[in-house]
Parts: structure tokens; C-alpha cells; sequence
């Protein structure tokens, strides 16, 4: 049986990082402290498993693209950032809780969760499917998933997407794929590396990340293309990010970091969509 390699929900309170150092207070915080979990803090959730965007390094550090990004904003906005681990399931129901104030986990944009929280779009990300080193089943298309075991996040979108590929090979008369749920990426790429499935969908990014390490290939990419977006459970926060961005955008910052990580940015103004 696969170890799980975060915690689950119900130990969310132990799962809070320590502080990184506080910043100097030479600037007055953009945002109110009734706005916040805690006061001049700005806290990030992110679920570690999605490498190069968000993973825990070989010395325990967090980091990745995200990381940075997030850190730059509670930077820009006069806030110490503080990191919470966190498995995806738990990221929205942990906002309402007043446990974290900005969800930083890479979360696709939908219609329904713009109903629940607010949001800021600033990533394009699109799916992939990773399978074994070397493609020794020739997979290149969906058509060619049929019959097969897929393993995936549940409850995420990437878990949907999975879902209608599941329904297109049915609709087409194919063998369906088997669905197999793990609480985060990295269970199910420990999968795919035992031999428990054949196939495990994730974000291009990481498909690409583990196919430049040489331990899966990333056999189909280009998939389901959707911005990313940042989720807040306080609207003057998630304009105040907007903000940040826009003027990272303008001095160049958020264009430099997404090259540096071969990311494709939101083109479009950042603003805020969320509940009326």
C-alpha cells in the first residue's frame, strides 16, 4: 500500500510552516489585518506535489515557480509570507475556515468555483499523460488510452478531465480507461512508477518536468487548456493581488519568472471574478 506523502485534512493545523523571516517594515501593508488570517501575514496554501511549479526539495525546502510567485506578492503587498502543505481537497473548505487567506495551489479556473471564492487568473496551463520511461505501448493519442488504468488527483479538475476522457472513449465505442483517484500527483506518480497504473494525468508542466528527468515520458500534452487562478475568501485581498500583478507585469517580473519556467501568463488584465 502507497504511504501517503501529505497529511490529510483532518491534521491541517500541524501542517502550517514556519514563518519565512519577516520583512522589514519599511512599507505600510496593502491590505487590512481584518482581511487576514493573521496580522502583516500573508498565508498560502499549496498542495507540494506538482514539480517544477510547487514540490518540496531534496532539503525539505519549499519551492517551485508558485512559490516564488506567491512570495513576491506578500513581498509587494508589505506582508510576511507564510507557506501552508495542504492536500487539494481540502484547499476551499480550509479559505472558508479562515486557515489560509490565498489558495496558491496552480487551481484551474471553473465556473462553479468562481461561484464559491474569488479569484485572479495569471497562468495557462494544459494537461498531460505520463506513462512509463520509453512509451513501450505507443500512446499518442486519447483513442489510444482505451482499456487502460489512469491514475489522477481526486477531486480536482484534472479529475473531471479524466472523467470525459473516460466518456469520449465510450462515446466512441472504445474500451473505457479505469480511473484511479490518489489523494495528491505524487501518490499517483509513485503508482505509475510500481506498475499499479498505466497512465497518470497532471498539469504540462509536470508531465514535461519528470520527462526532462528522464523518469516518465509525457506521452500526450496540449490537453484541456484553462487558466490557473489564485482563490481568496476576501475581495479587497484578491484586488489588492491584482494589483501586485499588474505592476510585476508592467517592471517585467511575472514575464521573467514564467520563462524561466517555460509557463505561458495570462494575457489578459488581471481582475476579479468571483460571487456578486
Amino acid at each position: 500500500m502507497l504511504k501517503r506523502v501529505l497529511l490529510g485534512a483532518a491534521v491541517l493545523g500541524a501542517l502550517a510552516t514556519a514563518a519565512l523571516p519577516a520583512l522589514a517594515q519599511t512599507c505600510t501593508p496593502r491590505v487590512a489585518d481584518s482581511e487576514l488570517v493573521k496580522p502583516r501575514t500573508l498565508t498560502l496554501s499549496t498542495n507540494p506535489t506538482l514539480p517544477p511549479m510547487q514540490y518540496v526539495n531534496a532539503q525539505g525546502q519549499l519551492v517551485g515557480m508558485r512559490v516564488e510567485l506567491g512570495e513576491e506578492i506578500a513581498k509587494r503587498l508589505c506582508l510576511t509570507p507564510e507557506h501552508v502543505r495542504v492536500e487539494f481537497a481540502a484547499m476551499i473548505p480550509g479559505l472558508a475556515a479562515r486557515r489560509w487567506d490565498m489558495i496558491n495551489t496552480g487551481m484551474f479556473y471553473t465556473e462553479e468555483r468562481a461561484r464559491l471564492i474569488y479569484l485572479v487568473r495569471y497562468e495557462f496551463q494544459t494537461i498531460a499523460v505520463s506513462v512509463p520511461r520509453g512509451n513501450t505501448r505507443n500512446i499518442h493519442r486519447i483513442e489510444d488510452l482505451a482499456g487502460l488504468s489512469v491514475g489522477v488527483e481526486q477531486g480536482g479538475f484534472e479529475f473531471s478531465r479524466t472523467r470525459d476522457i473516460l466518456k469520449e472513449l465510450e462515446s466512441k465505442g472504445l474500451r473505457p480507461i479505469t480511473i484511479r483517484p490518489f489523494d495528491n500527483f505524487a501518490v499517483s506518480f509513485q503508482a505509475l512508477r510500481a506498475g499499479q497504473v498505466e497512465a497518470a494525468i497532471s498539469i504540462d508542466s509536470t508531465g514535461k518536468e519528470y520527462d526532462d528527468r528522464g523518469e516518465f515520458t509525457r506521452a500526450i500534452s496540449g490537453l484541456f487548456g484553462t487558466p490557473i487562478n489564485f482563490g481568496f475568501r476576501s475581495k479587497p485581498l484578491a484586488e489588492a493581488v491584482a494589483v501586485a500583478l499588474t505592476a510585476m507585469r508592467a517592471d517585467g517580473f511575472t514575464q521573467r519568472l514564467f520563462d524561466r519556467y517555460g509557463v505561458k501568463g495570462w494575457d489578459e488584465a488581471y481582475g476579479v471574478v468571483g460571487p456578486n
